[in-house]
This record gives structure tokens, sequence and C-alpha cells, in this order.
């Protein structure tokens, strides 16, 4: 069975153009092509990453947020109660209005109470700012290197200036050694992505990156695996640009250097639109679409990788949307709002308008608030500052 799936799975059709065979593909002493089983390296690599990454959070990315000044905000903690601990971690961790109401009479609580448990225990699963900062600075890390080692290997190759080079000789065309590591180095990158996902901070586009990350996964497969490796490299080197300005953009927010942080973030949006929105299309779909029938018939690996490519391209489009609506925010009101793929904190100022409205109840609060001149028109003009609420909402001139 095994033999059979292998057998089928591994078919020239699906892998090559029209008239090539794996027989054409057979390595010699002088000229290497890439090998499917070399893939199996990246799982190693990747272990290493996350090994190197838990190394550099806490010897150097940690310390260093200390001594920049990031502060992880005191938040109250839930108080112990089993029943409500069950039902968050086995069923909701936050409930409707009705299960709140069953959870108060079941635990003899107001219901504001139980709301404010729930309230205090999310904030709880949430990262700190440290964490937060400490993920941004590794993948900085990663990206800057990636990006720079991207350039070192492809900036004398041929198809880095022409595009069309990417064809010349397909499928048979060599595998130099510095690609080989270059495309392990980032398989084995996200890999360790995949692995720490359960542990890295969670955003609203949380389904999204997973789809990235999978997506990501099999294009670098599969181009290796077909000899896309030209066209792969290019894609790489596209996406590690962007990137290396969206974390420090991160960095610096943590610290709370607006200016900084406002800054490069209208630098990380122009690239981040122009690389994805224009030369990414250019660059690698028409290319990929286009230039390749120039020198081979569509087989499956054709519309396969095509497919791919178009997945991501339909992610670069939400992404840019969220920028774009942040740009637009910003232009307006002249800050930066807060990332919206960011899943914020709830703040306890619910517990202080709960506060509030119980003292309204009870007719201890009096009416302080005024307007810019100092009234509150009420039945003409009277100054609201001159009156006080009685418990049965009658008013008693001072």
């Amino acid at each position: 069975m095994a033999r059979s799936l292998n057998e089928w799975l591994w078919q020239h059709e699906f892998w090559l153009p029209p008239g090539i065979t794996w027989e054409d593909m057979q390595e010699s002493e002088d000229v290497h092509y890439p090998q499917p089983r070399d893939l199996l390296l990246s799982i190693p690599f990747a272990l290493i990453l996350v090994v190197i990454r838990c190394a550099f959070e806490r010897a150097i990315a940690l310390p260093l947020s200390s001594k920049l000044g990031v502060r992880d905000k005191q938040r109250p903690k839930a108080q112990p109660n089993p029943m409500l601990e069950t039902f968050y971690s086995t069923r909701c961790k936050n409930p409707e209005e009705g299960e709140l109401i069953n959870l108060a009479k079941q635990c003899d609580l107001p219901v504001r109470k139980v709301e404010r448990w729930f309230r205090r225990r999310r904030n709880t699963d949430r990262p700190s700012l440290s964490k937060k900062f400490c993920e941004a600075c590794w993948r900085f890390t990663f990206y800057i290197i990636s990006f720079f080692t991207g350039l070192a290997v492809l900036y004398d190759k041929p198809w880095f200036w022409d595009h069309r080079e990417c064809w010349t000789g397909y499928p048979q065309q060599p595998l130099q050694p510095s690609l080989f590591w270059y495309y392990l180095l980032e398989l084995s990158f996200y890999w360790s992505l995949v692995f720490t996902l359960p542990f890295d901070v969670k955003r609203k586009d949380f389904k999204e990156q997973i789809v990235h990350h999978a997506a990501t996964i099999f294009l670098i497969s599969f181009s290796y695996c077909a000899n896309y490796i030209r066209i792969g490299s290019l894609v790489m080197v596209i996406h590690d640009a962007s990137d290396c300005f969206l974390e420090p953009t991160k960095i610096f927010n943590y610290m709370k250097w607006k200016k900084t942080c406002d800054s490069l973030f209208m630098i990380f949006s122009a690239v981040f639109l122009i690389s994805r929105l224009v030369i990414f299309p250019y660059t690698v779909l028409y290319n990929t679409y286009f230039y390749s029938m120039e020198i081979f018939q569509p087989f499956f690996g054709y519309y396969f990788v095509n497919a791919l490519l178009i997945i991501l391209q339909l992610l670069h489009v939400f992404w840019s949307c969220l920028i774009i609506h942040m740009v637009y925010k910003f232009i307006l009101q002249g800050t930066m709002e807060k990332d919206m793929r960011s899943d914020t904190e709830e703040s306890d100022k619910d517990e202080e308008r709960e506060k509030i409205r119980e003292k309204e109840k009870n007719g201890i609060i009096y009416f302080s608030n005024i307007t810019s001149n100092n009234y509150i028109q009420r039945n003409g003009s009277e100054p609201l500052n001159s009156r006080t609420h009685l418990t049965n909402g009658h008013v008693k001139e001072r």
C-alpha cells in the first residue's frame, strides 16, 4: 500500500513538464539536482532554530527589554474559583449573558462579579508586553539575516535581473550549494513557526497566519521538488524585504517610542504595498504564468504552484487592506491606531462604571460634570453646580 502510494505520488507527470522524466534528472559528479529527501533536513534544523530562539529570547531579548524600559502591565488576578475555572477551561472563555446568570446562581455571586472574574481571567492568558517584545526581536533578527542572505545569494544570478532566465533550461537547472542552504534556512524557519504556533502571540488574523505558513511550506517544498528554485528564491527575498521593517515597528511600539514607531510603520507600509502588490505580481505571478509557457506546456505542477502563489497574493490583499486602513486613520488623526490584528486587553474601566452605577442607585453620587462653559442647560439655563440630586430624584438648591 505504501509503495503504491509512493509510486503514484512521484509520477513525473505531476512534477515535471511534458517530455521530461525522472531519468532526465539523474545526478552526476558535476551536476546536482534537488532531491525530495533533502527536505527532511528542514525538520531537525527547525528544532535547532527553536532552541536558538529560546536561548536568544532569554539571554538577549528579555534583558534588552528591561534596559529599554519595556514594562509589563500589572494585571489584577481572578480569585480562585473551581467552578468558574472549569467552565472557562472546558466550555467558553467569553460566556453569554444567560450563561453568566446561571454561573452567578451556582456560585452564589453577583453577575457583575462573575463577569469581572472572566474578564480578569482572559487578561491573565494574554501575552505580556515583554513576551511580544522578545518575539519581535527574534523575528527581526531572522528576517534581517535571511533578507541579506538572499541578496548575497541572488545578486550575481542572471534571473535576479532578467526574470525570463528563471526558465532557461528548465527543469534541468543544476542546484547550487548557496541556493540549497538558502532554501533550507527559509523552510526550517517556517517549520519552526509552526512548531511554536501554540505558544506564540495570537492575533486576530491567527487563522490567516496558519494558512500563510501552510501555503509557504507547501510552496517552498513543492518548488524545491519540481526545481522551481529560481522563482522560489525571488518569492522569499521579496517577502523578507517588508518584514525587516514590520518587526522593528513593533519593537519601538512596545518601547513607547511613538514618533519612531509611526515613521517606521509608514516606511513598512510603503515597502509592503510596493513589494506585495506591484513587484510580486509582476516578478512572480506574471513571470510564472506567462514566461514559463515559452519553455513548456502546462502540467499539474504548473497549475499547483500558481494556485499556491494566488493564495499568497490573496493574503497580501487582505493584509494590505488592514494596512491601508491604518494609514488612512493616521493621516486623518495624526496618530497611529493600535495594530488591528492585536488582541486588545480588556480594561477594568468597566468595573469603575459598575461602581458608578451602584452609587447612582444609592443616591450617593453628585453630578459635577459640566460643559465647557460650566453649565448644563436644563429647563432653561440653570447651573447644575448649584444643585444636588437627592435619593428620591428631586432637586434641592444649595
